[in-house]
């Protein structure tokens, strides 16, 4: 395999998860009949630019489909975010009734909603049908495609150019990193700025996040790698800020490399940092394996030894990260009976590969577990202020990464 983006030969593998299916294949009753497909989870990294990425990977049309189930809005805690940067960005980047905003994967309109409150003009671009359509259903105007070059190329003529082009975690959803940077330059007017938010791959060694490498993710990110990418697109990172979202996240901020926006210090105090972390050097990299290998045997142990004492282990989030978790570590449903999650278009449905049974949360006392397991643990503390009742009565939380932690 080459690497996506210098296009070297990549030799170093980052963690093999094995097989499983993608993590948002969501199955219903009678896909149970069917034959599950299932894919290699490798994960190689790039010596020469350091970008950490899958070896083996499916199209992104194949994953991300008309009824794919992941909606953003589901959290609160991150709408809460999304509101802030909303007003963040109005009052740092001046931003009026005659300014225009770009948003590249809107999903069901969990952010330009704020926009359009604030009567400032936007437009969404989001590929899977069912997240576009809820979108629409807000009022926001939706362009049902996946953002390339030639696609913003035709959206500049047609629109005109945006004063602020925002990408929410999708920067690692893309296959062709190269082309996919060159569409949000063409998107932003000469001036213009670039948010893109994006898990933090330092952050993703540091606090051993194995369960956030899906088949969705085709890159996870350093500092030092998207800036190589913007630099060879003539774009400059003026600005890095971060984000506790997702585990630990980087917003960058970015615009042609002739703008008028100065380069602040963060840019530089994060290269540096990566640096120090060892982000360039292989042996950083070696020891991943191992790590995630503990994490998932100590969480087999926990559940086989609850089984053998008669409890009963339910899940809370039917989110992709869980699905990694649970797929590698091989468990179904003799260990974990259900997963409760609010999305209705996962409700009814089973998890991919473990096949286990996702209920609507409102079935969560009836079920009366002894002991929940948080798969988004990225929002544990959401989850558990909102299932306080629950506690009260007795249940027991889980999380298990970095490590197992029972509250």
């Amino acid at each position: 395999m080459f690497c996506r983006n210098c296009n070297s030969k990549i030799e170093n593998t980052f963690i093999d998860l094995g097989h499983s299916p993608p993590s948002n294949a969501y199955l219903t009753t009678e896909d149970l009949q069917k034959k599950e497909l299932y894919f290699p989870l490798k994960i190689g990294v790039c010596k020469k630019c350091w970008l950490v990425q899958t070896k083996d990977f499916i199209k992104a049309d194949e994953l991300f489909t008309k009824d794919y189930a992941y909606l953003s809005s589901a959290s609160k805690s991150w709408l809460e975010h999304c509101k802030n940067f909303v007003n963040y960005s109005i009052k740092k980047f001046n931003l009026q009734s005659s300014s225009f905003v770009i948003e590249v994967a809107a999903n069901d309109g969990y952010l330009l909603q704020y926009y359009k409150s604030k009567n400032i003009k936007c437009l969404g671009i989001e590929p899977t049908q069912y997240a576009a359509d809820l979108a629409k259903s807000k009022g926001i105007e939706i362009i049902s495609e996946f953002c390339n070059l030639e696609t913003a190329k035709r959206i500049s003529n047609q629109k005109g150019k945006a004063d602020l082009v925002i990408g929410n975690n999708v920067y690692a959803h893309v296959p062709d990193i190269k082309d996919f940077t060159l569409s949000l330059k063409e998107l932003i007017k000469e001036n213009g700025i670039i948010s893109l938010e994006f898990p933090h791959l330092m952050r993703l060694i540091q606090k051993i996040q194995f369960d956030t490498i899906y088949h969705e993710h085709f890159s996870y990110l350093s500092l030092t790698t998207v800036n190589l990418i913007f630099e060879e697109a003539d774009l400059k990172i003026f600005d890095v800020q971060e984000l506790v979202t997702h585990g630990g996240s980087l917003r960058i901020l970015a615009s042609t490399k002739n703008s008028f926006h100065e380069k602040n210090p963060s840019v530089e105090k994060m290269l540096n940092d990566e640096k120090s972390f060892g982000i360039t050097n292989l042996t950083i990299y070696e020891n991943f394996q191992e790590q995630a290998n503990k994490v998932k045997n100590n969480l087999i142990k926990l559940l086989v030894d609850l089984k053998n004492k008669n409890k009963k282990v339910m899940a809370y989030g039917a989110a992709a990260k869980g699905n990694t978790l649970l797929n590698y570590a091989g468990i179904k449903k003799d260990l974990i009976s259900y997963v409760f999650d609010k999305a209705e278009s996962k409700q009814g449905k089973y998890m991919p590969g473990s096949h286990i049974p996702i209920l609507d949360p409102k079935e969560i006392f009836n079920k009366n577990p002894d002991y929940l397991l948080i798969l988004p643990w990225n929002i544990s503390k959401e989850i558990i202020e909102s299932l306080n009742e629950l506690r009260e009565t007795g249940t027991k939380f889980i999380i298990c990464i970095p490590e197992i932690n029972i509250i």
